[in-house]
């Protein structure tokens, strides 16, 4: 016989969604913004990383601690807490003046966000008791997420355009109050109870070593491989999540079941996922800054030029269920990859037969789109279904950390490599030496000492600084495409063959 279906169960998965979209978005909301903020505030080449990352590096941080606090104290309790924390974090963004207010209320976003997402999760699979409708909410949930990453550039261009850079804070406090108010009413509570005291201990060493990592990697992104900080900070990060995993693996009732990774489907599921975000993550970035500063476009032009991503996202994901219902894991999963890795290809192709143009990257984007939500889906549904349902909410953790570290270190590492080949292809533009120096900072940094010029010279400034983005952007692409394609070589290669989405697939 089988369970009672929960009536409520689709009202929580359009609250839940709603919760998640806005998680997304902040994620990469800022990318359009972020010129009009550079321009206000005028943080420096550091400052601006660290605006753009800490969200997603504080909330991959804490997700496994907020998801380990959800089973003891209720997931909609610790939901609607951090929808407070959420408001509260967008009305300090809104009235900032200095650049480090930025950065300090991103990364009380991203506490909040933290709060938010394993809950998410973990109440769909507590709510939806037949595994074919689950798949569904869990497709649902991908589209959701993937999407409204992809859409964040979109509504934060038409928010900017009107209101400046402020309006993308702003926007959260409103959606944050409603879901508040229906949560309280429609959301039911479920905990999973846990033995044993809080490891205190294993939260600060999970904390430490996450952070750790993303900073050595963005550090190294940043410096160099000769950069000494770089490579402290990892040394830190591989010790202190080492001691965590050992001592994880000891724990009768651990903050983490690390043994999830023993399961292959599962283990390969977020491998994909982490490695797909990293390309994601790094294509968004790069795309708006080219819509903006080598296109010209304004930020609602260039959030609206960015749709066939979200547009191909959502669609595929919907239809992804029904795909894994007919065809093996692996096939949906690699198929998905791949189609991943020849949208990430394509702009770099079209550059080599003459000058990269808006038809071709909206085709790459589409393309991208549509890749990332077959193969999303497809790992998120393997994911969950291959995780005993005691152990949902660290596996909810370990899938939103996925997501949220990939997008950042996309950012922080491949944005660096494109950094890098932007003021290789450079050319020299007899400016005086810190003119010069600051142009090759950062193609922001170039149109605000060209907007600074008068006459064709600061247009002249621009197109070349322009065209040297450009040069450097496209083999960064082709660089992220090797990433989906090493997952789906690893789908192909371990994933059991008859694999469907079950709950006995692990």
């Amino acid at each position: 016989m089988s369970p009672q279906r929960d009536p409520r169960r689709w009202a929580v998965l359009a609250i839940l969604s709603g919760s998640l979209l806005l998680i997304a978005m902040d994620t990469t909301i800022l990318n359009v913004a972020f010129p009009s903020l550079v321009a206000d505030l005028r943080p420096s080449s550091v400052q601006q990383l660290w605006i753009i990352d800490v969200y997603a590096l504080v909330l991959s941080g804490l997700l496994v601690t907020a998801g380990a606090l959800g089973d003891r104290w209720g997931r909609k309790r610790l939901l609607l807490i951090g929808f407070g924390v959420f408001a509260a974090a967008s009305l300090l963004a809104v009235f900032a003046t200095a650049a480090w207010q930025v950065i300090a209320a991103r990364a009380l976003l991203g506490a909040g966000g933290a709060t938010i997402m394993p809950a998410t999760l973990s109440i769909l699979r507590n709510v939806f008791t037949d595994a074919r409708e689950r798949a569904l909410a869990y497709a649902v949930w991908s589209a959701v997420f993937g999407g409204g990453m992809a859409l964040g550039p979109v509504v934060g261009g038409l928010l900017v355009e009107h209101d400046g850079w402020q309006s993308a804070f702003l926007v959260n406090i409103p959606v944050a109050l409603v879901i508040i108010a229906l949560g309280l009413w429609i959301l039911p509570e479920s905990r999973q109870p846990r033995e044993g005291r809080w490891d205190w201990w294993g939260v600060a060493q999970s904390v430490v070593g996450m952070l750790a990592l993303a900073g050595g990697i963005k550090q190294l992104g940043k410096g160099g491989p000769a950069d000494p900080a770089a490579w402290a900070l990892l040394a830190v990060a591989a010790v202190t999540l080492t001691v965590f995993v050992r001592r994880q693996l000891r724990l009768p009732h651990p903050l983490l079941r690390v043994r999830l990774f023993a399961s292959r489907p599962f283990a390969i599921a977020a491998a994909s996922i982490f490695l797909g975000m990293i390309a994601l993550g790094s294509a968004l970035f790069l795309i708006t800054q080219w819509f903006q500063y080598g296109e010209g476009y304004s930020p609602l032009e260039a959030g609206v030029r960015l749709l066939p991503a979200p547009l191909g996202l959502v669609l595929t994901s919907l239809v992804t269920p029904a795909l894994m219902h007919r065809l093996p894991i692996r096939h949906v999963m690699g198929g998905g990859l791949l189609l991943m890795t020849a949208g990430l290809s394509l702009p770099w192709l079209l550059q080599l037969s003459g000058p990269l143009g808006y038809g071709g990257v909206a085709v790459a984007l589409g393309v991208l789109g549509c890749g990332v939500g077959i193969a999303t889906t497809a790992a998120s549904v393997t994911l969950m279904a291959a995780t005993p349902a005691e152990d949902v909410s660290g596996a909810a953790a370990v899938e939103e950390t996925c997501y949220e570290l990939g997008a950042a270190m996309g950012v922080a590492v491949l944005g660096s490599i494109a950094t890098a080949l932007y003021r290789v292809n450079l050319p020299d533009l007899g400016l005086a030496a810190d003119t010069a120096a600051s142009v090759s900072d950062s193609i922001g940094e170039a149109a605000r000492v060209a907007s600074d010029l008068t006459g064709p010279a600061g247009a002249e400034l621009l197109s070349r600084a322009a065209d040297a983005f450009t040069s450097g952007m496209t083999p960064t692409f082709l660089m992220a495409a090797a990433l989906p394609l090493a997952a789906a070589a690893l789908t192909w290669a371990k994933i059991p063959k008859d694999l469907r989405p079950t709950e006995d697939a692990h």
